[in-house]
């Protein structure tokens, strides 16, 4: 269904990220340490303890841990482990947001609500994420608008990485094209050895709001997208990529903080300069940081996945700076597919 001009997610924004995790002041801690990132809030009630870190440009990710053992964020961790819960979505009007979804089929998790100056609602996305509808008031600053710039050089969000089971590919785009809006703007089969997996792009009409959506080929060998899915027990969002306007500095800087990288093949960089003409950066330094780089019609995209630190291997952050790149690079994606491969190679499954 085609976006209508002045439609309920037309101006649509990605307003915050919530995890649901098993230590909320720890995990904050780690990724603020780490990214260079501001804790922005601390609460906490009888049920449940919240921490929010952030940065200017629009980061804001919450992390709420259960204090009972009956709240949603305990039955999460108790399946999943640490991982991401809701990608909550900025609206002008939550209320017609949340009718409108509705009406063409969404499954509603909760009706319209006021939440101190904001109107929320929220309805199921992928696999157990649910997506909350959030109405700030225009004259409220975003929660980060306030918040200052990551020493990192991160920015904001780029997309969303999703596993998802054997089989759900085409129904959640459908999803996301018939119910919020969303334009399916990239499509690839990836083939890596004796492993495969689909992938396919959604993209809101603003332009604000990607996800990458991924299912493995059941018809060939099991591999990282069939052990996530092992491993956090079905569809997930597997990993959020974090902009930069200089992906060099920003490295050095996470890897000084204790961020470590997955590395790539210098093979890969043997080839580089036959496949792509480099402007910005060196081979020799996209080699010395393990940075992958690809090209489209629009320009060059750089780009960098942190190794998991999460016991179950189930999540990681990417950084990723896009000089004019609109898509997401061939030869970047099977490179990422390939490291991964490898690193799963080093522990016996």
């Amino acid at each position: 269904m085609a976006a209508q001009a002045g439609g309920a997610f037309q101006d649509m924004t990605v307003d915050h990220v919530v995890f649901h995790v098993g230590d909320a002041h720890q995990a904050a801690a780690e990724l603020a340490d780490k990214y260079g990132l501001a804790v922005l809030d601390t609460t906490e009630d009888t049920t449940v303890r919240s921490v929010t870190v952030g940065g200017a440009g629009g980061i804001s990710l919450v992390f709420t841990e259960a204090v009972t053992g009956d709240h949603p964020a305990a039955a999460y961790v108790r399946v999943h482990g640490d991982g991401v819960a809701d990608i909550a979505l900025g609206v002008p009007d939550a209320r017609a947001a949340f009718a409108e979804a509705v009406r063409r089929g969404a499954r509603p998790v909760a009706a319209p609500a006021e939440d101190g100056d904001a109107v929320v609602a929220a309805i199921m996305g992928f696999g157990d994420v649910v997506h909350t509808f959030v109405q700030r008031p225009t004259t409220a600053a975003p929660t980060t608008e306030d918040a200052p710039p990551a020493e990192t050089g991160v920015h904001g969000l780029d997309h969303f990485a999703v596993c998802l089971e054997p089989g759900q590919l085409t129904d959640t785009v459908k999803f996301y094209e018939d119910v919020l809006d969303f334009t399916m703007i990239f499509e690839e089969k990836i083939v890596v050895g004796a492993q495969s997996m689909n992938s396919q792009v959604v993209q809101s009409a603003s332009s604000a709001v990607t996800l990458t959506l991924i299912e493995p080929d059941t018809s060939r060998s099991p591999g990282q997208i069939d052990d996530f899915i092992k491993n956090h027990g079905g569809a997930g969002v597997q990993h959020i990529a974090l902009i930069t306007d200089d992906i060099t500095g920003s490295i050095r800087a996470l890897r000084d903080r204790g961020v470590d990288f997955l590395t790539t093949p210098g093979a890969y960089y043997d080839a580089l300069a036959d496949r792509i003409e480099l402007t910005r950066y060196s081979v020799a330094e996209l080699g010395e940081l393990d940075i992958l780089v690809d090209e489209d019609q629009g320009g060059k995209l750089y780009q960098i996945f942190a190794r998991s630190t999460h016991p179950r291997g189930t999540f990681f952050l990417e950084v990723i700076e896009r000089a004019g790149a609109r898509t997401f690079g061939t030869g970047n994606i099977k490179a990422l597919y390939a490291a991964v491969e490898a690193e799963l190679a080093k522990t016996p499954r």
